[in-house]
């Protein structure tokens, strides 16, 4: 399941708190578009560093379909950060 969601919500102790809802299927649009001239770039660098090209495309889909459930928490002299990709 890739992700489709992004929360990010800022918690500052003496301003304003907010949150942000981003929607991440909607970069799949121009991911799909792009992916041609990704995948011939993909495939040059493989080629270079000799890494087998199928792998690296199984470990990218692995890194990117593993996102869903990620829970960032940043915390410094009493600001709160929170990233949540659902």
């Amino acid at each position: 399941m890739t992700p489709n969601i992004a929360i990010v919500h800022v918690n500052y102790p003496h301003g304003p708190n907010f949150r942000l809802w981003l929607p991440l299927f909607l970069l799949w649009i121009p991911a799909v578009l792009l992916a041609p001239f990704v995948l011939l770039a993909l495939l040059i660098a493989c080629l270079l560093a000799r890494v087998p090209f199928l792998r690296s495309i199984a470990t990218f889909w692995a890194l990117v379909s593993s996102l869903p459930g990620t829970d960032v928490r940043v915390t410094t002299e009493g600001n709160h950060v929170l990233v949540r990709i659902l």
